[in-house]
């Protein structure tokens, strides 16, 4: 599975902190490698510079071979946050999807 990561402009990420982040999907996605081919992850900052509540959204968009792409969207106070609630959001679909995939 790729992962490719994009941010918008108020937002850089330090390679880091994108191990991390390319660490914690692995580990939440790892059972459905064989049925992601790329992973989007498009962070961004709702309010810019001004501080804010659940401001900090994760969208994530898996790629699945013969299928419409799959994406969801999470907010958070912190892109962790964001970040593990998406994953949470994502992981439910693709075991519906794969689900699906087993029983036909």
């Amino acid at each position: 599975m790729t992962i490719q990561l994009n941010t918008d402009k108020n937002l850089t990420i330090h390679q880091e902190y994108e191990d991390k982040i390319q660490s914690q999907i692995n580990d939440a996605l790892s059972r459905f490698d064989d049925l992601i081919s790329r992973l989007e992850v498009h962070l961004s900052d709702e309010n810019g510079s001004k501080d804010g509540l659940e401001d900090k959204r994760c969208l994530l968009e898996a790629r699945i071979s013969g299928k419409e792409p799959v994406a969801v969207t999470n907010f958070g106070n912190n892109y962790d946050l964001a970040i593990a609630g998406a994953l949470t959001k994502l992981k439910s679909k693709l075991e519906t999807i794969a689900g699906k995939l087993k029983s036909h």
